[in-house]
């Protein structure tokens, strides 16, 4: 055929579009058709969902082989966990982290870590926590930081009470 587009379907029945528009129709049509139920997931590699979560690759597929979470493969045979199931995990091992020490708070923004580096200057100091993935630095007075006697190693916890929070994600091809 010379002046169209012929199109052969899982039925075997040939389809003829005229046109880029009909051509364009009838994949929309076909999409909507095939895909209605479909619900796109969020997908990562193991290196990417142990380093969104703070552990290692082999934590990772450890709780795929406990069943903790499931895992597949995308397109390129790689080993895939799905987003949804990776931030309940990202809550779940959240929540076992948490450390009130008896102090009730009305922050939520709670970020349990190891103190890595106590820097006392002046009437200033820098404390730096690694909470998981996550560098927190706080700058306090240097009489505060001598009050809470905080050494490197120390188990600490930043509490965030802030008016605006930013989130960033990256665009999805449509």
């Amino acid at each position: 055929m010379r002046d169209g587009l012929s199109i052969t379907t899982k039925q075997s029945s040939v389809h003829t579009i005229r046109n880029v528009t009909s051509a364009l129709r009838y994949f929309q049509l076909k999409f909507r058709m095939y895909c209605s139920n479909v619900i796109l997931v969020t997908h990562f590699r193991i290196a990417e969902a142990a380093d969104l979560l703070g552990v290692s690759d082999d934590t990772i597929r450890r709780w795929v082989h406990d069943g903790i979470l499931s895992a597949s493969r995308d397109a390129a045979g790689r080993q895939v966990v799905r987003g949804d199931e990776l931030a309940a995990r990202a809550q779940a091992v959240a929540a076992g982290a948490t450390d009130d020490g008896g102090v009730r708070t009305s922050a939520r923004n709670r970020f349990v870590g190891l103190v890595t580096r106590v820097e006392i200057e002046g009437l200033m100091a820098q404390v730096e926590l690694q909470c998981g993935p996550f560098r927190v630095v706080s700058l306090m007075s240097a009489e505060a930081a001598r009050d809470l006697r905080l050494e490197v190693g120390d188990r600490g916890v930043a509490v965030v009470k802030a008016t605006t929070v930013i989130i960033e994600t990256h665009r999805r091809e449509s």
